[in-house]
């Protein structure tokens, strides 16, 4: 599952290019801009940064676009590569 904030014209490109590799559809993507939107944190924590559950644990930022490209078969090795520091 994958937190982004539709208002942001930067996140907006970035997860429909997501979308567009997520070939396999396994990415939950939930915009998290309405004011009535549900966010499992705070809303503007996670508006402020990007975040991503992966086996039921929260990330965020660097750590959630690594999860995210884990998930994407193209993206996988790089997610792997970045999960290590």
């Amino acid at each position: 599952m994958v937190w982004y904030d539709g208002a942001c014209p930067l996140c907006m490109r970035e997860i429909a290019l997501m979308r567009q590799l997520d070939v396999r559809r396994s990415i939950l993507f939930l915009n998290i801009a309405p004011a009535d939107a549900v966010c499992p944190l705070d809303r503007q924590l996670m508006l402020a940064r990007f975040h991503a559950s992966e086996d039921g644990v929260i990330l965020s930022g660097a750590a959630a676009f690594a999860a995210m490209w884990r998930a994407i078969p193209l993206l996988k090795p790089l997610g792997y590569i970045a999960r290590n520091r």
